[in-house]
Protein backbone atom coordinates (compact mmCIF):
# COMPACT_ATOMS: atom_id res chain seq x y z
CA UNK A 1 0.00 0.00 0.00
CA UNK A 2 1.32 3.43 -0.88
CA UNK A 3 0.36 6.73 0.65
CA UNK A 4 1.62 10.19 -0.07
CA UNK A 5 4.18 11.24 2.45
CA UNK A 6 6.06 14.20 3.70
CA UNK A 7 9.80 14.52 3.28
CA UNK A 8 10.83 12.38 6.24
CA UNK A 9 10.13 9.13 4.46
CA UNK A 10 12.65 6.89 2.84
CA UNK A 11 13.22 3.70 0.95
CA UNK A 12 14.62 0.35 1.90
CA UNK A 13 16.08 -2.42 -0.16
CA UNK A 14 15.51 -6.13 -0.53
CA UNK A 15 18.45 -8.32 -1.33
CA UNK A 16 20.37 -5.32 -2.60
CA UNK A 17 17.39 -4.17 -4.67
CA UNK A 18 15.67 -1.12 -3.33
CA UNK A 19 11.99 -0.86 -2.49
CA UNK A 20 9.82 1.71 -0.73
CA UNK A 21 9.07 2.34 2.92
CA UNK A 22 7.21 5.60 3.00
CA UNK A 23 6.15 7.09 6.29
CA UNK A 24 3.41 9.61 6.84
CA UNK A 25 3.33 11.23 10.24
CA UNK A 26 0.66 13.90 10.42
CA UNK A 27 -0.60 13.20 13.88
CA UNK A 28 -3.02 16.09 13.76
CA UNK A 29 -5.26 14.38 11.25
CA UNK A 30 -5.21 10.84 12.58
CA UNK A 31 -7.31 9.34 15.36
CA UNK A 32 -5.44 8.81 18.59
CA UNK A 33 -7.32 5.58 19.13
CA UNK A 34 -5.56 3.66 16.36
CA UNK A 35 -4.26 0.35 17.69
CA UNK A 36 -0.49 0.18 17.86
CA UNK A 37 -0.46 -3.34 16.52
CA UNK A 38 -3.10 -2.81 13.85
CA UNK A 39 -2.33 -2.92 10.16
CA UNK A 40 0.50 -5.16 9.00
CA UNK A 41 1.41 -7.10 12.12
CA UNK A 42 4.36 -9.41 11.78
CA UNK A 43 5.77 -11.08 14.85
CA UNK A 44 7.84 -13.62 12.99
CA UNK A 45 5.10 -16.19 13.23
CA UNK A 46 6.04 -17.58 16.60
CA UNK A 47 3.62 -17.37 19.51
CA UNK A 48 2.27 -14.34 21.31
CA UNK A 49 4.55 -11.38 20.75
CA UNK A 50 3.23 -9.65 23.86
CA UNK A 51 4.60 -12.40 26.08
CA UNK A 52 8.04 -12.21 27.63
CA UNK A 53 8.37 -15.95 27.23
CA UNK A 54 9.80 -17.11 23.93
CA UNK A 55 9.27 -20.80 24.69
CA UNK A 56 11.88 -23.34 25.73
CA UNK A 57 13.17 -20.96 28.41
CA UNK A 58 13.78 -18.14 25.94
CA UNK A 59 12.92 -14.49 26.48
CA UNK A 60 11.00 -12.80 23.67
CA UNK A 61 12.04 -9.22 22.99
CA UNK A 62 9.32 -7.40 21.05
CA UNK A 63 9.77 -4.49 18.66
CA UNK A 64 7.07 -2.07 17.52
CA UNK A 65 8.01 -0.80 14.06
CA UNK A 66 6.46 0.95 11.06
CA UNK A 67 7.00 0.18 7.40
CA UNK A 68 9.93 -2.02 6.46
CA UNK A 69 12.89 -1.05 8.59
CA UNK A 70 14.80 -4.00 7.26
CA UNK A 71 16.30 -5.60 10.38
CA UNK A 72 14.68 -8.94 9.72
CA UNK A 73 15.17 -8.73 5.96
CA UNK A 74 18.90 -8.10 6.44
CA UNK A 75 19.20 -11.15 8.68
CA UNK A 76 20.07 -9.16 11.80
CA UNK A 77 17.48 -10.82 14.03
CA UNK A 78 18.70 -14.28 13.07
CA UNK A 79 22.29 -13.23 13.70
CA UNK A 80 21.45 -11.80 17.13
CA UNK A 81 19.47 -14.88 18.13
CA UNK A 82 22.42 -17.05 17.14
CA UNK A 83 24.73 -14.94 19.30
CA UNK A 84 22.17 -14.99 22.13
CA UNK A 85 20.45 -18.42 22.15
CA UNK A 86 18.23 -17.45 25.10
CA UNK A 87 16.62 -14.59 23.13
CA UNK A 88 13.74 -14.68 20.65
CA UNK A 89 12.96 -11.51 18.66
CA UNK A 90 9.42 -10.67 17.53
CA UNK A 91 8.58 -7.58 15.51
CA UNK A 92 5.11 -6.04 15.18
CA UNK A 93 4.87 -3.86 12.09
CA UNK A 94 2.29 -1.23 11.21
CA UNK A 95 2.72 -0.43 7.54
CA UNK A 96 2.16 3.32 7.73
CA UNK A 97 3.52 5.74 10.29
CA UNK A 98 0.30 7.76 10.07
CA UNK A 99 -1.34 4.85 11.89
CA UNK A 100 1.63 3.84 14.02
CA UNK A 101 2.65 7.15 15.56
CA UNK A 102 -0.64 8.40 17.06
CA UNK A 103 -1.09 5.01 18.71
CA UNK A 104 2.48 5.13 20.04
CA UNK A 105 1.78 8.55 21.57
CA UNK A 106 -1.37 7.18 23.14
CA UNK A 107 0.44 4.20 24.66
CA UNK A 108 3.27 6.39 25.95
CA UNK A 109 0.79 8.82 27.47
CA UNK A 110 -1.01 6.01 29.30
CA UNK A 111 2.27 4.15 29.88
CA UNK A 112 0.70 0.88 28.79
CA UNK A 113 0.58 -1.49 25.84
CA UNK A 114 4.14 -0.74 24.80
CA UNK A 115 6.59 -3.11 23.12
CA UNK A 116 10.08 -3.65 24.51
CA UNK A 117 11.48 -1.54 21.68
CA UNK A 118 9.58 1.23 19.85
CA UNK A 119 10.72 2.92 16.66
CA UNK A 120 10.28 6.67 16.16
CA UNK A 121 10.43 8.48 12.81
CA UNK A 122 12.74 11.51 12.62
CA UNK A 123 9.76 13.80 12.00
CA UNK A 124 8.30 12.77 15.36
CA UNK A 125 11.42 12.58 17.51
CA UNK A 126 11.22 16.21 18.69
CA UNK A 127 7.73 15.72 20.08
CA UNK A 128 8.73 12.45 21.75
CA UNK A 129 11.79 14.06 23.33
CA UNK A 130 9.81 17.07 24.54
CA UNK A 131 6.68 15.34 25.82
CA UNK A 132 7.52 11.68 26.45
CA UNK A 133 11.21 11.64 27.32
CA UNK A 134 10.58 10.68 30.93
CA UNK A 135 8.83 7.47 29.77
CA UNK A 136 11.91 6.21 27.91
CA UNK A 137 15.27 4.78 28.96
CA UNK A 138 18.46 6.81 28.68
CA UNK A 139 20.30 4.75 26.07
CA UNK A 140 23.50 6.76 26.33
CA UNK A 141 24.25 4.61 29.38
CA UNK A 142 23.53 1.29 27.67
CA UNK A 143 26.44 -1.11 27.45
CA UNK A 144 28.35 -0.84 24.18
CA UNK A 145 26.92 2.57 23.22
CA UNK A 146 29.52 5.17 22.25
CA UNK A 147 28.23 8.66 21.48
CA UNK A 148 31.13 9.37 19.12
CA UNK A 149 29.96 6.60 16.79
CA UNK A 150 27.02 8.73 15.67
CA UNK A 151 26.88 11.95 13.72
CA UNK A 152 26.57 14.77 16.25
CA UNK A 153 23.31 16.14 14.88
CA UNK A 154 21.69 12.70 14.83
CA UNK A 155 22.61 12.06 18.47
CA UNK A 156 21.35 15.48 19.54
CA UNK A 157 17.96 14.97 17.89
CA UNK A 158 17.08 12.30 20.47
CA UNK A 159 18.64 14.02 23.50
CA UNK A 160 16.53 15.82 26.09
CA UNK A 161 17.38 19.17 27.65
CA UNK A 162 18.69 17.40 30.76
CA UNK A 163 21.04 15.22 28.70
CA UNK A 164 19.06 11.98 28.47
CA UNK A 165 19.44 10.30 25.06
CA UNK A 166 16.17 8.41 24.65
CA UNK A 167 16.69 7.04 21.13
CA UNK A 168 19.56 5.58 19.12
CA UNK A 169 19.65 6.52 15.46
CA UNK A 170 19.25 3.81 12.86
CA UNK A 171 19.62 5.56 9.51
CA UNK A 172 19.65 8.98 7.85
CA UNK A 173 18.91 10.41 4.43
CA UNK A 174 21.82 12.59 3.26
CA UNK A 175 20.70 14.37 0.13
CA UNK A 176 22.46 14.62 -3.18
CA UNK A 177 21.14 15.48 -6.65
CA UNK A 178 20.24 12.52 -8.86
CA UNK A 179 20.20 13.39 -12.53
CA UNK A 180 19.75 11.80 -15.95
CA UNK A 181 23.05 11.89 -17.81
CA UNK A 182 21.35 11.43 -21.18
CA UNK A 183 18.94 14.34 -20.69
CA UNK A 184 21.74 16.60 -19.45
CA UNK A 185 23.78 15.82 -22.55
CA UNK A 186 20.84 16.46 -24.88
CA UNK A 187 20.37 19.85 -23.23
CA UNK A 188 24.05 20.72 -23.71
CA UNK A 189 25.02 20.34 -20.07
CA UNK A 190 28.00 18.36 -18.74
CA UNK A 191 27.20 14.89 -17.45
CA UNK A 192 30.35 14.13 -15.42
CA UNK A 193 29.30 14.18 -11.76
CA UNK A 194 32.24 16.33 -10.59
CA UNK A 195 31.58 18.93 -13.31
CA UNK A 196 27.86 18.85 -12.59
CA UNK A 197 28.39 19.45 -8.86
CA UNK A 198 30.57 22.48 -9.64
CA UNK A 199 27.73 24.06 -11.61
CA UNK A 200 25.70 24.65 -8.46
CA UNK A 201 28.28 24.32 -5.68
CA UNK A 202 27.41 26.28 -2.56
CA UNK A 203 24.19 27.96 -3.70
CA UNK A 204 20.70 26.64 -4.49
CA UNK A 205 20.14 29.66 -6.72
CA UNK A 206 22.87 28.28 -8.97
CA UNK A 207 20.83 25.08 -9.32
CA UNK A 208 17.93 27.15 -10.62
CA UNK A 209 20.34 28.90 -13.00
CA UNK A 210 21.36 25.50 -14.35
CA UNK A 211 17.67 24.76 -14.77
CA UNK A 212 17.26 27.83 -16.94
CA UNK A 213 20.14 26.64 -19.13
CA UNK A 214 18.57 23.19 -19.33
CA UNK A 215 15.18 24.51 -20.41
CA UNK A 216 16.73 26.39 -23.37
CA UNK A 217 17.56 23.07 -25.06
CA UNK A 218 15.45 20.69 -23.03
CA UNK A 219 14.29 17.50 -24.73
CA UNK A 220 10.65 17.96 -25.66
CA UNK A 221 8.17 17.44 -22.84
CA UNK A 222 10.75 17.46 -20.03
CA UNK A 223 11.41 19.79 -17.11
CA UNK A 224 14.64 20.29 -15.24
CA UNK A 225 13.30 19.29 -11.80
CA UNK A 226 10.66 16.83 -10.70
CA UNK A 227 8.45 18.76 -8.27
CA UNK A 228 8.20 21.95 -6.21
CA UNK A 229 7.93 19.93 -3.00
CA UNK A 230 11.21 18.17 -3.70
CA UNK A 231 13.07 21.42 -4.28
CA UNK A 232 11.80 23.39 -1.29
CA UNK A 233 12.38 20.42 1.00
CA UNK A 234 15.97 20.08 -0.20
CA UNK A 235 16.70 23.77 0.29
CA UNK A 236 15.15 23.94 3.75
CA UNK A 237 16.83 20.76 4.94
CA UNK A 238 20.21 22.38 4.32
CA UNK A 239 19.51 25.36 6.59
CA UNK A 240 20.72 25.52 10.19
CA UNK A 241 17.29 26.75 11.19
CA UNK A 242 13.95 26.54 9.42
CA UNK A 243 10.56 26.22 11.19
CA UNK A 244 11.65 26.36 14.85
CA UNK A 245 14.50 28.14 16.57
CA UNK A 246 16.79 26.60 19.17
CA UNK A 247 14.44 27.65 21.98
CA UNK A 248 11.52 25.78 20.42
CA UNK A 249 9.63 28.81 19.12
CA UNK A 250 7.82 28.63 15.77
CA UNK A 251 9.70 30.98 13.41
CA UNK A 252 8.76 29.78 9.95
CA UNK A 253 7.16 33.10 8.98
CA UNK A 254 9.96 35.27 10.36
CA UNK A 255 12.93 33.11 9.37
CA UNK A 256 14.19 34.63 6.09
CA UNK A 257 15.60 31.27 5.03
CA UNK A 258 12.08 29.85 4.76
CA UNK A 259 10.73 32.70 2.64
CA UNK A 260 13.86 32.65 0.47
CA UNK A 261 13.43 28.91 -0.15
CA UNK A 262 9.76 29.44 -0.96
CA UNK A 263 10.50 32.28 -3.37
CA UNK A 264 13.32 30.42 -5.13
CA UNK A 265 11.08 27.38 -5.61
CA UNK A 266 8.28 29.64 -6.85
CA UNK A 267 10.70 31.22 -9.31
CA UNK A 268 11.63 27.82 -10.69
CA UNK A 269 7.94 26.99 -11.04
CA UNK A 270 7.10 30.30 -12.75
CA UNK A 271 9.88 29.73 -15.28
CA UNK A 272 8.53 26.30 -16.17
CA UNK A 273 11.58 24.35 -15.07
CA UNK A 274 9.81 22.29 -12.45
CA UNK A 275 7.08 19.65 -12.72
CA UNK A 276 3.55 20.31 -11.43
CA UNK A 277 3.23 16.99 -9.61
CA UNK A 278 3.15 16.14 -5.92
CA UNK A 279 5.77 13.61 -4.94
CA UNK A 280 4.70 9.98 -4.41
CA UNK A 281 1.40 10.50 -6.20
CA UNK A 282 0.65 8.31 -9.28
CA UNK A 283 1.09 11.27 -11.63
CA UNK A 284 4.58 11.87 -10.23
CA UNK A 285 5.41 8.20 -10.57
CA UNK A 286 4.54 8.47 -14.25
CA UNK A 287 7.03 11.30 -14.75
CA UNK A 288 9.76 8.94 -13.56
CA UNK A 289 8.57 6.11 -15.79
CA UNK A 290 8.28 8.38 -18.83
CA UNK A 291 11.60 10.23 -18.32
CA UNK A 292 9.89 13.59 -17.90
CA UNK A 293 12.45 15.35 -15.71
CA UNK A 294 16.23 15.59 -15.58
CA UNK A 295 17.10 16.01 -11.89
CA UNK A 296 15.76 15.70 -8.35
CA UNK A 297 16.82 15.98 -4.72
CA UNK A 298 17.81 12.48 -3.81
CA UNK A 299 18.72 10.72 -0.54
CA UNK A 300 20.05 7.14 -0.85
CA UNK A 301 16.63 5.53 -0.45
CA UNK A 302 15.27 7.51 -3.43
CA UNK A 303 17.37 5.38 -5.78
CA UNK A 304 15.10 2.48 -4.91
CA UNK A 305 12.00 4.49 -5.68
CA UNK A 306 13.50 5.55 -8.99
CA UNK A 307 14.23 1.95 -9.88
CA UNK A 308 10.78 0.78 -8.89
CA UNK A 309 9.07 3.35 -11.12
CA UNK A 310 11.47 3.34 -14.08
CA UNK A 311 11.46 1.36 -17.27
CA UNK A 312 14.23 -1.28 -17.46
CA UNK A 313 16.22 0.72 -20.02
CA UNK A 314 16.72 3.54 -17.49
CA UNK A 315 19.29 1.49 -15.57
CA UNK A 316 22.71 3.13 -15.71
CA UNK A 317 21.39 6.39 -17.19
CA UNK A 318 21.25 8.11 -13.80
CA UNK A 319 24.12 9.57 -11.82
CA UNK A 320 24.57 11.29 -8.45
CA UNK A 321 26.27 14.62 -7.72
CA UNK A 322 26.80 16.49 -4.47
CA UNK A 323 24.08 19.09 -3.80
CA UNK A 324 24.61 22.84 -3.50
CA UNK A 325 24.46 22.36 0.28
CA UNK A 326 23.85 19.21 2.29
CA UNK A 327 20.62 18.36 4.06
CA UNK A 328 18.84 15.35 5.49
CA UNK A 329 15.65 13.60 4.37
CA UNK A 330 14.70 10.58 6.43
CA UNK A 331 15.83 8.52 9.38
CA UNK A 332 14.52 6.75 12.46
CA UNK A 333 15.37 5.95 16.07
CA UNK A 334 14.91 2.99 18.37
CA UNK A 335 13.71 3.65 21.91
CA UNK A 336 13.12 1.49 25.00
CA UNK A 337 10.10 2.36 27.19
CA UNK A 338 10.75 2.24 30.93
CA UNK A 339 7.57 0.19 31.31
CA UNK A 340 8.73 -2.48 28.84
CA UNK A 341 8.64 -6.09 30.07
CA UNK A 342 12.26 -6.76 29.14
CA UNK A 343 14.08 -3.45 29.54
CA UNK A 344 17.60 -4.82 30.01
CA UNK A 345 17.41 -7.21 27.07
CA UNK A 346 15.77 -4.53 24.93
CA UNK A 347 18.61 -2.09 25.61
CA UNK A 348 21.16 -4.73 24.66
CA UNK A 349 19.31 -5.45 21.41
CA UNK A 350 18.96 -1.78 20.48
CA UNK A 351 22.64 -1.14 21.17
CA UNK A 352 23.56 -4.06 18.91
CA UNK A 353 21.12 -3.25 16.09
CA UNK A 354 22.36 0.35 15.89
CA UNK A 355 26.07 -0.42 16.24
CA UNK A 356 28.16 0.70 13.25
CA UNK A 357 28.77 -2.89 12.11
CA UNK A 358 25.05 -3.63 11.90
CA UNK A 359 24.25 -0.29 10.26
CA UNK A 360 26.78 -1.10 7.55
CA UNK A 361 25.18 -4.50 6.97
CA UNK A 362 21.74 -2.89 6.79
CA UNK A 363 22.96 -0.42 4.17
CA UNK A 364 24.45 -3.17 2.04
CA UNK A 365 21.25 -5.21 2.00
CA UNK A 366 18.53 -2.64 2.57
CA UNK A 367 19.95 0.69 1.36
CA UNK A 368 19.40 2.40 4.73
CA UNK A 369 22.27 4.87 5.03
CA UNK A 370 24.05 4.65 8.42
CA UNK A 371 23.62 7.37 11.02
CA UNK A 372 26.76 6.00 12.66
CA UNK A 373 29.66 7.83 11.06
CA UNK A 374 31.90 5.02 12.27
CA UNK A 375 30.31 2.91 9.49
CA UNK A 376 31.17 5.30 6.67
CA UNK A 377 34.59 3.74 6.04
CA UNK A 378 33.32 0.18 6.02
CA UNK A 379 33.55 -1.81 2.75
CA UNK A 380 29.77 -2.09 2.67
CA UNK A 381 29.54 1.70 2.35
CA UNK A 382 32.67 2.65 0.40
CA UNK A 383 32.07 -0.06 -2.18
CA UNK A 384 28.34 0.53 -2.62
CA UNK A 385 26.91 0.63 -6.14
CA UNK A 386 23.38 0.91 -7.51
CA UNK A 387 21.76 -0.43 -10.67
CA UNK A 388 20.36 2.95 -11.68
CA UNK A 389 23.64 4.83 -11.27
CA UNK A 390 26.04 2.21 -12.59
CA UNK A 391 29.59 2.67 -11.34
CA UNK A 392 28.88 5.84 -9.37
CA UNK A 393 30.51 5.56 -5.90
CA UNK A 394 27.25 6.30 -4.14
CA UNK A 395 28.54 5.33 -0.70
CA UNK A 396 31.35 7.86 -0.90
CA UNK A 397 29.09 10.58 -2.31
CA UNK A 398 26.41 10.17 0.33
CA UNK A 399 29.03 9.89 3.10
CA UNK A 400 30.51 13.23 2.10
CA UNK A 401 27.03 14.78 2.03
CA UNK A 402 26.21 13.27 5.44
CA UNK A 403 29.23 14.83 7.11
CA UNK A 404 28.10 18.30 6.02
CA UNK A 405 24.48 18.12 7.21
CA UNK A 406 23.76 20.97 9.64
CA UNK A 407 22.51 20.45 13.18
CA UNK A 408 18.93 21.64 12.75
CA UNK A 409 16.22 22.10 15.40
CA UNK A 410 13.19 19.90 14.70
CA UNK A 411 9.89 20.97 16.20
CA UNK A 412 6.82 18.91 17.05
CA UNK A 413 4.80 20.36 14.15
CA UNK A 414 7.52 20.36 11.50
CA UNK A 415 5.56 18.09 9.22
CA UNK A 416 2.43 20.23 9.35
CA UNK A 417 4.48 23.27 8.36
CA UNK A 418 6.30 21.37 5.63
CA UNK A 419 3.05 20.08 4.20
CA UNK A 420 1.52 23.54 4.20
CA UNK A 421 4.45 25.05 2.34
CA UNK A 422 4.29 22.35 -0.33
CA UNK A 423 0.71 21.12 -0.77
CA UNK A 424 -0.89 24.48 0.01
CA UNK A 425 1.97 26.64 -1.18
CA UNK A 426 4.57 26.21 -3.91
CA UNK A 427 2.50 23.62 -5.79
CA UNK A 428 -0.05 26.40 -6.47
CA UNK A 429 2.54 28.36 -8.44
CA UNK A 430 2.72 25.53 -10.97
CA UNK A 431 -1.06 25.95 -11.37
CA UNK A 432 -0.98 29.65 -12.15
CA UNK A 433 -1.01 31.36 -8.75
CA UNK A 434 1.54 34.06 -8.00
CA UNK A 435 4.23 33.47 -5.39
CA UNK A 436 2.55 36.03 -3.14
CA UNK A 437 -0.85 34.33 -3.39
CA UNK A 438 0.71 30.92 -2.75
CA UNK A 439 2.59 32.18 0.33
CA UNK A 440 -0.57 33.73 1.75
CA UNK A 441 -2.54 30.50 1.22
CA UNK A 442 0.24 28.40 2.74
CA UNK A 443 0.67 30.50 5.87
CA UNK A 444 -3.07 30.70 6.52
CA UNK A 445 -3.39 26.92 6.22
CA UNK A 446 -0.38 26.29 8.44
CA UNK A 447 -1.49 28.72 11.14
CA UNK A 448 -4.99 27.19 11.18
CA UNK A 449 -3.50 23.71 11.61
CA UNK A 450 -1.05 24.84 14.30
CA UNK A 451 -3.96 26.25 16.29
CA UNK A 452 -5.83 22.93 16.34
Amino acid sequence: MRARTLPFSRQRTNGGKLFTRKALAIAAVVSMGTGLLAGCADDGGDGDSDSSSGGEGKTTVTLGLFGTMGFKEAGLYAEYEKLNPDIKIAENVVERNENYYPALLNHLTTNSGLQDVQAVEVGNIAEIVATQGDKLEDLSKAEGVNKSDWLEWKWEQATTKDGQTIGLGTDIGPMAICYRKDLFEKAGLPSDRAEVAKLWEGDWAKLVDVGEDYQKKAPKGTTFLDSPGGLINAILSSEEERFYDASGEVVYKTNPAVKDAFDLTAEAAEKGMIGAQTQFQPSWDQTISNNKFAAMACPPWMLGYIKGKSQPDAAGKWDVALPPRSGNWGGSFLTVPKSAKNVDEAKKLVAWLTAPEQQAKLFKVQGSFPSAQAAFDSPEVTGAKNDMTGDAPIGEIFSEAARQIPVQPIGPKDQIIQQGLTDNGVILVTKGKSAEEAWETATKTIDNNLDK
